[in-house]
């Protein structure tokens, strides 16, 4: 019997790649995002090319009901989840007090509280059948503080924390939790947090399908924290080297306009 995975944020960037990888390896998909019309595109793809079964679920995550809303739904359809990756996630630019209050928080739900209440809901089946994977999308942000996105930082580093430390109370249970911390990507990530003419943005990007890729792997290796790229395991490593009260100020120099 196939097994399934569940990818959010699945219409664009990383979670787009992501789908195809998983459906080369005989994963049935389920697919979600808010975007139906893109998602319904990449489902016909995979049955196509692929020949797995796929579900589509349009749903907004920062909505709070969101996630129990898609559990309900896969038991309904007595749909089990092997692999759950919480890709889903998006960036607020700006200083903290100017930016809409709303949109920091909608950021806050769709970074954090989803991807925790989805791992909560669907980690009790992985435990009782002894197999489950979970990759979770975090970022080197995940490593420093970060003036002018500060939410989106502190929601990265929120992830990292968590799967870590969950990967540690699942050893023995056959469940396992992986970490992506990808640097800088090529995806809609830039414009959605209107960040275009940030210095960080001006160098090299690596593009959504060689994130997914190192993401894949990763995950079917059951791994910790991966962190694609030699240049993002140095500025990793690098943090944890230099003094705090530098790293804040540089990363505020990195992130301003050009």
């Amino acid at each position: 019997m196939a097994k399934t995975v569940l990818i959010t944020g699945a219409s664009s960037g990383i979670g787009y790649e992501l789908a195809p990888l998983f459906a080369r390896d005989g994963f049935d998909c389920v697919l979600s995002a808010r975007s139906e019309d893109k998602l319904t595109d990449l489902a016909e793809r995979l049955r196509r090319e692929h020949g797995v079964a796929v579900h589509v679920l349009a749903r907004d995550l920062a909505k709070p009901g969101t996630p129990a809303e898609i559990w309900s739904t896969l038991e309904a359809a007595r749909v089990t989840i092997d692999i759950l990756v919480n890709n889903a996630g998006f960036p607020t630019y700006g200083l903290f007090a100017e930016l809409d209050a709303q949109t920091e928080l909608d950021e806050l739900q769709v970074n954090i509280v989803a991807l925790t209440h989805l791992t909560k809901l669907f980690l009790p089946g992985m435990i009782a059948r002894r197999d489950g994977r979970i990759l979770n999308l975090a970022s080197i942000a995940a490593f420093q503080p970060g003036p002018l996105m500060a939410v989106y930082y502190a929601s990265k580093a929120y992830v990292l924390s968590f799967s870590e430390a969950l990967a540690n109370e699942l050893i023995g249970t056959g469940v396992t939790v992986t970490t992506l911390c990808p640097g800088l990507t090529r995806t809609g990530f830039q414009a959605r947090g209107a960040m275009e003419e940030s210095r960080l943005v001006q160098g090299g990007m690596a593009d959504a399908a060689s994130v997914a890729r190192a993401g894949h792997r990763a995950v079917m290796a059951r791994k910790g924290v991966v962190i694609p790229g030699l240049r993002n395991k140095l500025v990793a490593l690098g943090v944890k080297l230099t003094p705090r009260s530098l790293v804040t100020p540089m990363v505020r120099r990195a992130q301003e306009r050009m």
